[in-house]
């Protein structure tokens, strides 16, 4: 038994607990000072430092300053200072020393630190596993890919909270620990239970493709064997961390009256993805990924699933993929987006007359199966998640300069044959129906050939995309994704998710590693929007009231988000409401 209980915190020793916090506390400085909640003083020769709330701790450091004001703050040239000592970093005496400065109140601060806690955590069981290169890391496939990232979201500090998780929760579902894992299988009395399929599938379909007769026989047994009829049920995979915490205590009085009944694992192995909530079948990677409802708090949200969102998401996904279907320009840049196909929630109808929409109380037990994109490659494809791009390994290399390298093209023709099959599907979208993605790295699928970037998949459509058109005309069922916005901030969903929060950190990383100026790129992602706004003559008055190269752009702040609110960052009632803008940044494509 003590020899389990050390295990399970081997990868807390004072080296790694050391280099876990320089690492945060580097990224607390970079993006803190993005987001001008730091002002860091100069002191010449790219050294700054940063004071604490009352002036007696000091932080100094070497950064320098790219585009979009971006900080590039070497983690090996921090050192912390108190009344003329050195004394070591500590992140979470970071927190404390610069609340206010932050604007933690006194209810946020306790969970934000937890969550800080277990980031770093997190960090030093990565600095245990065996280092690869990031050119070894793009040879291994898809899902070493998928769990061997070690940096999560590039702009949140606390990006790796997942509040709930205990340490052997943590060995057994992060990404990042690679175990693979069984479904735990639920029968969901019809009459309280809501499953919606898209066009061409309905439920004993997907139930057949997705659990063997063995399996499904097995199942009926079980409820059989309890005197229950199986068609009186739909079957309803979960996370096992939801069944063991949640479900099992919280949904007691279902399990009691049979309109819930626990089956059993399912016999597929699966592996978690970077989402942490979302699966990938390891051992059928054609069969769908399923994404479960989870409780648990990571990156500004409780990582639930609504039943009654889910009831419309199969058909938003089939309304989509129809008009990429019928868009020439689309179909050109072979975009494609992997459809959620069919969801299913089962409504608690106690905590549904207690609550109010949106309540985590809602959001316990549902979940969604998509489409793997396995399926559809071709001979000589491979994917990767576009998060990977940038992932540097212990040697300071890039997976981007891996794949530059691989490919044998000059870097810029790397990156605009990226930018094609990446930034001319958001820009089209935008620009012909007003409609924007939430297309970050963890969303959005790279298919590569011998390295180069030839087409992208998104994924995440139904919670993630929103129309701004307000007279724009939607099916019905299709109806929830409108979303009002106003004017002048619409194009935030190019300028902050693409710009600010992904390109900002690959041109700075490639001119970093020497690989790519930093005007050059700049200069190819400009060419790239206006070639493709040539391509498309018809929508020049659009291209106008919403101008790409105006001088300068809103800074919306992810941080200030969830530092003021971490339990629920954004409404996503009115997602535009609750952005924190704080000044302007200068737009790097204005100049070309």
């Amino acid at each position: 038994m003590t020899t389990a209980l050390t295990d399970s915190v081997a990868h807390l020793s004072p080296g790694r607990w050391a280099t876990a916090n320089r690492l945060l506390v580097r990224k607390a400085l970079a993006e803190f000072s993005h987001e001008r909640l730091l002002t860091p003083t100069p002191l010449g020769d790219d050294r700054y430092t940063v004071r604490s709330d009352d002036a007696s701790t000091e932080y100094r450091f070497t950064a320098r300053l790219f585009a979009l004001d971006h900080w590039q703050v070497e983690a090996d040239t921090i050192t912390r200072h108190r009344h003329g000592s050195e004394i070591p970093l500590d992140a979470v005496e970071f927190f404390i020393e610069l609340r206010h400065t932050l604007g933690i109140s006194e209810e946020i601060l306790p969970v934000y630190l937890e969550e800080i806690s277990s980031t770093l955590a997190g960090t030093a069981y990565k600095l245990t596993k065996e280092p690869a290169t990031s050119g070894q890391l793009v040879a291994a496939g898809f899902q070493a890919v998928e769990t061997g990232m070690t940096e999560g979201h590039p702009c949140f500090v606390a990006n790796n909270g997942r509040l709930g998780f205990g340490v052997d929760e943590y060995r057994a579902y992060a990404p990042e620990a690679a175990s693979p894992i069984r479904l735990v299988w639920l029968a969901a009395r019809r009459e309280r239970a809501t499953f919606t399929a898209g066009a061409g599938l309905d439920y004993d379909a997907l139930i057949k493709d997705e659990l063997s007769e063995a399996t499904r026989e097995r199942f009926a047994g079980a409820l059989r064997g309890l005197g229950l009829d199986p068609d009186d049920y739909f079957l309803l995979p979960v996370h096992p961390w939801q069944w063991w915490n949640k479900l099992a205590v919280t949904f007691a009085g279902e399990l009691a009256e049979r309109h819930l009944v626990v089956l059993g694992e399912g016999e597929d192995g699966y592996l978690a993805q970077q989402s942490i909530r979302t699966f990938f079948n390891t051992d059928h990677p054609e069969k769908h990924y399923v994404k479960t409802a989870l409780s648990v708090l990571n990156m500004g949200f409780m990582r639930g699933l609504s039943a009654a969102y889910m009831e419309a998401t199969p058909a938003i996904n089939d309304w989509l993929a129809g008009i990429v279907e019928r868009d020439d320009l689309l179909r050109g840049a072979r975009f494609s987006i992997i459809r959620e196909r069919a969801a299913i929630g089962y409504h608690h109808r106690s905590y549904e007359a207690a609550t109010v929409k949106g309540s985590p109380y809602r959001k316990m037990l549902a979940a969604l199966w998509r489409e793997s994109p396995v399926p559809g490659l071709q001979p000589g494809e491979r994917v990767a998640t576009m998060a990977s791009l940038l992932h540097t390994d212990h040697e300071g290399d890039s997976v981007a300069g891996a794949l530059i390298a691989e490919s044998g093209l000059d870097p810029q023709v790397w990156l605009r044959h990226y930018l094609d099959a990446y930034l001319v599907p958001v820009l089209h979208s935008f620009y012909a129906y007003d409609l924007v993605y939430m297309p970050h790295g963890e969303n959005v699928i790279l298919v590569l050939e011998d390295g180069i970037v030839t087409r992208t998949i998104f994924k995440d459509i139904a919670e993630e995309i929103a129309v701004m058109d307000p007279d724009a005309v939607l099916p019905p069922k299709v109806d929830r994704i409108r979303a009002e916005v106003p004017e002048d901030m619409k194009l935030l969903s190019v300028f902050t998710d693409v710009f600010d929060c992904f390109f900002r950190f690959l041109g700075a990383g490639l001119a970093i590693e020497g690989i790519l100026d930093e005007e050059t790129f700049w200069r190819t992602v400009a060419a790239c929007v206006r070639d493709y706004q040539e391509s498309v003559p018809y929508l020049a008055e659009k291209f106008a009231r919403y101008d790409l190269f105006e001088p300068e752009f809103a800074l919306s702040c992810l941080n200030r988000l969830q530092l003021r609110n971490n339990q629920q960052m954004v409404d996503l009632n009115d997602p535009a409401g609750a952005l924190q803008l704080v000044g302007r940044l200068k737009n790097p494509i204005a100049g070309f």
